[in-house]
């Protein structure tokens, strides 16, 4: 028989087996783009067409409970994890600031994208149970106008509803968990190196997401702090531009070493001993510094100009680590909480109805990992 007859056979055969009623369309396509697949590429390995994925994504029609099988397979996922239920937020494009938001490659956004989701899908279960610090995050909006000064304002004053005191910040990642903020490390293996740090607000709590492949802890605090920029100054406003990712660079500076009290420990010149002696203290990079030293007129154009090429000569990593990125704790202790009252990380994935593969890798995002001694 030709192929067209058998097409036409295969179709009987699924239409058969019934329709799925239950069929969420927004879990496969949370799946889809988790796996880092087109609608094509998915619509192929399960035979039927792109432009049916598209519909059973919008729930615009349902799938036979054969091609939702065949879904959850090649998605390596159980067929129950596409049945409605538990709300799982759809974080758009537009609503995420990422910090190279048109270099990124879509099919890696949308991977990171639907990690977030699933990050505020466990938060919000896992705040049935627990209650997370409470959201202390200040709303500065600004234009396209706004100054240096006008952002150092606008940072001092975040410093001050966050409770942070007057010198170095002891830990940044800690500082925007204690606001309420949910903070995840993307995973590793998710194979997203060409997504920086983002964040969202568009669930119950703002999410800030950090690569795990940013290492350095000057890195991952200024990354913070800039995410911190964008929650704080960026709603609503259209991400990716470069004066808003400008902005959250000020802003993140300005956070972690304001101008006057960071004036004191610059040097007046390009004195190496001097700078180590600045980035221990405040935990920031030497790029950094000499760029505070010669915005702030301690430096002249020559002098700046010297320093950059001879940090640009030794590479990276820079000279005096600070050690290892800091890492969220969050999700992670209040999953630890829960177990230890006998609310096992299988119970709460079945409240979420995820599966607990996916649970687990989330709660891993939000807690410290150290290194262990192997004797």
């Amino acid at each position: 028989m030709g192929a067209e007859s058998d097409a036409l056979r295969r179709a009987r055969a699924r239409r058969a087996g019934g329709v799925m009623q239950d069929f969420d369309g927004g879990r496969l396509s949370l799946a889809r783009r988790l796996r880092r697949l087109t609608r094509t590429s998915l619509a192929g390995s399960a035979d039927v067409s792109a432009a049916a994925i598209t519909q059973f994504e919008r729930n615009q029609s349902r799938p036979t409970t054969a091609v939702a099988a065949q879904l959850a397979l090649n998605l390596g996922l159980p067929i129950a994890f596409f049945q409605r239920g538990a709300e799982i937020p759809r974080i758009p494009t537009e609503a995420a600031h990422f910090r190279s938001l048109r270099s990124t490659p879509a099919i890696s956004r949308e991977r990171a994208l639907a990690f977030a989701e699933l990050g505020a899908a466990v938060v919000n279960v896992l705040e049935d149970y627990v209650d997370f610090p409470e959201l202390r995050v200040p709303t500065h909006l600004v234009d396209s106008a706004v100054t240096v000064d006008q952002i150092a304002s606008i940072a001092a004053s975040t410093r001050a509803a966050l409770g942070v005191p007057r010198g170095p910040i002891a830990h940044m990642i800690r500082t925007l968990e204690a606001a309420g903020v949910v903070v995840l490390t993307m995973p590793p293996e998710s194979d997203v190196r060409e997504v920086d740090a983002f964040s969202t607000d568009i669930g119950r709590r703002p999410l800030v997401l950090l690569s795990p492949f940013k290492d350095g802890k000057a890195r991952s605090r200024f990354d913070a702090a800039h995410e911190l920029g964008h929650l704080v100054m960026h709603p609503d406003v259209e991400p990716g531009s470069k004066i808003v990712e400008d902005q959250a660079h000020t802003f993140a500076s300005q956070f972690l070493a304001p101008d006057n009290d960071l004036l004191p420990d610059l040097p007046e010149k390009a004195d190496w001993e001097a700078l180590l002696a600045a980035k221990r203290k405040w935990k920031i990079s030497l790029r950094a510094l000499i760029f505070r030293a010669h915005r702030l007129g301690l430096w002249s154009d020559a002098t700046y100009l010297r320093a950059n090429k001879r940090l640009s000569a030794e590479g990276l990593p820079e000279r005096g680590p600070l050690g290892p990125r800091e890492q969220p704790v969050a999700v992670g202790r209040a999953v630890a909480m829960l177990e230890e009252a006998g609310f096992g990380v299988d119970r709460l994935a079945a409240a979420s109805q995820l599966p607990e593969s996916i649970f687990r890798d989330v709660v891993l995002a939000g807690s410290e990992h150290r290194p262990v001694v192997s004797l």
